[in-house]
């Protein structure tokens, strides 16, 4: 599986540790060629729905990393964010009506 399997796997909904998962995936390498540039981006991903293992690698791995690397990281998971809020199906607010 490669890193864009990741990307098209992966949804809004799963869980900070299907996310973690996915960055030690790309962080070791196991699949495909150690990427982390997108293993920094699904650790902040699972960092921002609370798990901590996920922050400290992310944190273990930017020391790793340039500040164009970590820059790219951060708007890759922004970019996935905003990608699966277009792809989230809308629920119109309910009507009221006028007795």
């Amino acid at each position: 599986m490669t890193r864009y399997d990741f990307d098209a796997s992966a949804s809004a909904n799963a869980s900070a540790e299907a996310l973690y998962q996915l960055g030690l995936a790309c962080a070791s390498g196991r699949s495909a060629p150690a990427d982390l540039v997108s293993a920094h981006k699904w650790f902040n991903l699972a960092a921002m729905k609370g798990d901590t293992e996920a922050a400290r690698m992310r944190r273990e791995i930017a020391s790793e990393m340039t500040d164009a690397e970590i820059g790219q990281a951060q708007r890759a998971a922004r970019d996935w964010l905003k990608s699966q809020a277009a792809e989230a199906p809308t629920v119109a607010a309910p009507m009221r009506v006028a007795a």
